[in-house]
């Protein structure tokens, strides 16, 4: 583990996000967010990953990550994705949506945009009865949050209000939102419950509900496969990673055993979806390999080492992406690697960018990977 560089930063880390790479951009990401939970005073910051001028003789990596900027923000953070290169949107247990800019020219952030109590109990208007803001998810200019009061909002990036509201979308408390096409979003709930909703139509119902047979296990986090929107994977409170096919059925296409307690957060790699990563509250990351077997790999995936990170969309193998839709993937074809030996207190956040992978503890720790594919 001596790629791996760790930065204690005496405050726990709710969530790590990589700053989106420019769209030619051939070096690895540099730059990236965390926002923190359960301090007096909680905090939205940018980090550098390190001098990449630093790599030994062998490409190994030297140097810790270094604080750029940061900024106060009230509440727990809960969720927060870039909406572009400067600007990072953030969920707050207060039930406010910020959006933050980072002035790279003078290394600064500043609160954009603020909507105060996005989601609340019971009157938007009073001085307390904020609800938190569980997820969101942004597709510039849209963002999409969801919160514990089941409400589903639709805010653009450049506009006061919001563009549409979904009052009563959940009984329950919504954990979780992504996008599966620009017109519809797929949320998690906490019966069990995987819905889509059509943004297109005005009627505030999905349009699909898929469930969790038998115990209704929370589910707390869900993403997308990159490629091949049907395939959505979740994981949820008793730590089991939940691969569906929204195209048939309203079950899971397989439920595979992994962590030992809550799983936090799920993530397809965005350039190379055979590989997922999953954090959770045993203080486990685990990263599931599909890829087939080294001597059945394409040759492309040979030729310049460590780039197969950033293959085309194209080039992928499909039958590499149908693996995580066979009946037992792990029979067939999964690798599967706990990123991290010691564990210890919860790993609440992950992000995967190219070759690069960040995440956040309780242990008031961030830690970067640069050589994932090593």
């Amino acid at each position: 583990m001596e790629d791996v560089s760790a930065k204690f930063v005496s405050q726990k880390i709710s969530r790590t996000r990589w700053r989106p790479l420019p769209a030619a951009a051939l070096q690895p990401p540099d730059v990236f967010a965390t926002g923190s939970w359960d301090n007096e005073d909680n905090r939205i910051s940018i980090w550098s990953a390190g001098d990449l001028g630093n790599a030994g003789l062998n490409g190994e990596y030297h140097g810790e990550p270094h604080l750029l900027c940061d900024i106060q923000h009230n509440g727990d953070v809960m969720d927060m994705q870039f909406l572009d290169q400067e600007r990072i949107v953030v969920a707050s247990s207060t039930g406010t949506v910020t959006i933050f800019r980072h002035h790279q020219n003078n290394q600064t952030l500043s609160a954009d945009h603020r909507w105060a109590k996005a989601h609340y109990h019971v009157d938007q208007d009073t001085s307390c009865g904020g609800a938190a803001c569980t997820g969101v998810v942004c597709n510039n200019p849209e963002i999409v949050t969801v919160g514990e009061d089941g409400r589903i909002n639709l805010f653009r990036a450049d506009q006061k209000d919001a563009v549409r509201t979904i009052d009563n979308a959940d009984s329950s408390t919504l954990h979780a939102v992504t996008f599966l096409r620009t017109t519809e979003i797929l949320t998690v709930n906490s019966i069990g419950q995987l819905k889509i909703w059509d943004l297109r139509q005005q009627r505030n119902e999905p349009s699909q509900i898929f469930s969790l047979a038998g115990d209704r296990v929370p589910l707390h986090c869900v993403d997308r496969h990159p490629n091949q929107q049907h395939i959505v994977a979740t994981g949820g409170q008793d730590g089991m990673l939940s691969i569906w096919d929204i195209r048939q059925g309203t079950m899971p296409v397989s439920l595979l055993n992994a962590h030992e307690a809550e799983m936090w957060e799920v993530h397809f790699h965005p350039s190379d979806p055979d590989h997922l990563f999953t954090c959770s509250e045993d203080g486990s990351l685990w990263h599931w390999d599909t890829s087939t077997n080294v001597s059945e790999k394409p040759s492309f995936l040979h030729q310049g080492g460590r780039s197969t990170a950033y293959l085309s969309h194209s080039t992928m193998n499909q039958s590499v992406v149908s693996a995580w839709l066979s009946n037992d993937p792990t029979k067939d074809r999964m690798e599967i690697t706990n990123l991290i030996p010691n564990q210890t207190l919860s790993v609440n956040s992950l992000d995967v960018l190219g070759p690069c992978l960040v995440y956040g503890t309780d242990a008031e720790a961030i830690y970067v990977n640069r050589q994932l594919f090593a």
